[in-house]
């Protein structure tokens, strides 16, 4: 049915039909897929059994059951949400007891919850600097890093992707200021590399800065045990502040953290903007999270997830496409260019059976349109071998390789 609208709201619906046509025209719009089962590696989208490749459900824990069945025992004992948030009266045990968990797989004093990172992120630079400090990004760190910076009142500095060079003269520009932060992903997401932590760690010990990293892409999947991007290069004691999420390989449902010096985290208890005004995190989350931390004791799980990684790396280079990322990373971007040959590329991928997305602008800078994939420990080899088989075919189709 459709609505009558006042002139000035008809005049600007029929703006936004223009915005929507000139996306659609662009290839840029983004139409979502419906799913009828739980994320796995094989799930059922549009009514079709297809093998997903895009979700970061690394370690495969999205539908394990025994997080199922942690998060509905909780549901009996802890209820369906707190109606509340955590400083009155929305705080149980539960929450104490997997913050101290984190806390202690971190190795660090404390850690906060948020019902995501994005919150996470958005709290954490208001909440403890002031406009006497500076914090230096990288460009392409993730949009909740972006408008957690936008949010805050220290001078705002922007470093070239990765360029060490880049940072060094940043931090000389602000070296007059009280604190000085250095803000990096540990692993971009868009484009599967690696923040070259240990030159990071040189330049923060040059100009007296500290270090903060959101490891959303990195928890559970980098380093020995899972660690993260610190624990990759043993350099976890040199890191003052991360922020993580509980919803892509830590189960995959919802919730944040930030995790680092105990009166850091008091302060943002206290401060915190996302903290004090966001409900707590639900009981179910909280009580699967929980059993999670159990789950990545068993190595075998990180083990799987590095054999379907390094297959699929070598497949798809061998077969001409250009894969981008460190090599050891589960996030394997193809590099299309062009924004509508992802879109087509990601819908004929789709009826072979593969389920992948195109990314394009303003996700990724124009010009630089991809597929992204992303490798689970819930995979098998012969899933792995069905998605390159896949792109090959479709690669060879649309003109992509020879």
């Amino acid at each position: 049915m459709s609505k009558v609208y006042r002139p000035t709201t008809k005049k600007f619906i029929e703006y936004c039909r223009g915005l929507i046509k000139d996306m659609k025209d662009a290839g840029t719009y983004k139409a979502e897929r419906i799913i009828t089962s739980p994320q796995s590696s094989l799930i059922t989208a549009n009514n079709k059994k297809v093998l997903n490749f895009c979700a970061n459900n690394y370690l495969g824990f999205s539908d394990n059951k025994k997080l199922i069945e942690a998060a509905k025992k909780s549901l009996d004992k802890y209820g369906y949400g707190l109606s509340s948030v955590r400083f009155i009266c929305g705080t149980q045990d539960i929450h104490k007891k997997l913050e101290k968990i984190i806390t202690e797989y971190f190795k660090m004093e404390d850690t906060i919850l948020y019902s995501s990172c994005f919150d996470a992120n958005g709290g954490v630079f208001e909440g403890i600097l002031g406009q006497d400090d500076a914090i230096v990004s990288d460009e392409l760190n993730h949009a909740s890093i972006i408008d957690g910076i936008r949010l805050s009142k220290p001078k705002k500095l922007k470093y070239k992707h990765m360029d060490m060079g880049d940072l060094d003269k940043c931090l000389s520009e602000c070296k007059d200021t009280k604190f000085k932060l250095i803000v990096s992903d540990g692993v971009f997401s868009m484009d599967g590399d690696i923040a070259p932590l240990p030159k990071i760690v040189e330049l923060a010990h040059k100009h007296d800065a500290m270090i903060f990293l959101d490891e959303s892409h990195a928890t559970g999947i980098f380093g020995k045990t899972g660690r993260g991007i610190p624990e990759y290069y043993n350099l976890e004691h040199e890191i003052d502040i991360i922020n993580s999420t509980l919803g892509k390989s830590l189960g995959g449902a919802t919730g944040g953290f930030t995790t680092g010096p105990r009166e850091i985290i008091d302060i943002l208890r206290n401060k915190g903007r996302p903290y004090l005004f966001s409900n707590s995190l639900a009981p179910s989350i909280v009580s699967g999270s929980i059993e999670c931390f159990e789950l990545l004791k068993d190595p075998s799980h990180l083990k799987r997830l590095q054999a379907n990684t390094a297959k699929f790396r070598t497949r798809m280079g061998k077969a001409g496409f250009k894969i981008l990322g460190n090599k050891d990373c589960a996030i394997v971007p193809v590099l299309l260019g062009d924004a509508k040959l992802a879109t087509n590329m990601a819908n004929e991928m789709l009826k072979e059976g593969i389920y992948v997305i195109g990314f394009s602008f303003p996700v990724v800078p124009k010009g630089q349109a991809r597929i992204r994939v992303q490798l689970s420990a819930g995979h098998t080899l012969d899933q792995v071998d069905k998605c390159v088989d896949a792109f090959i075919k479709v690669g060879k189709n649309l003109g992509v390789i020879n």
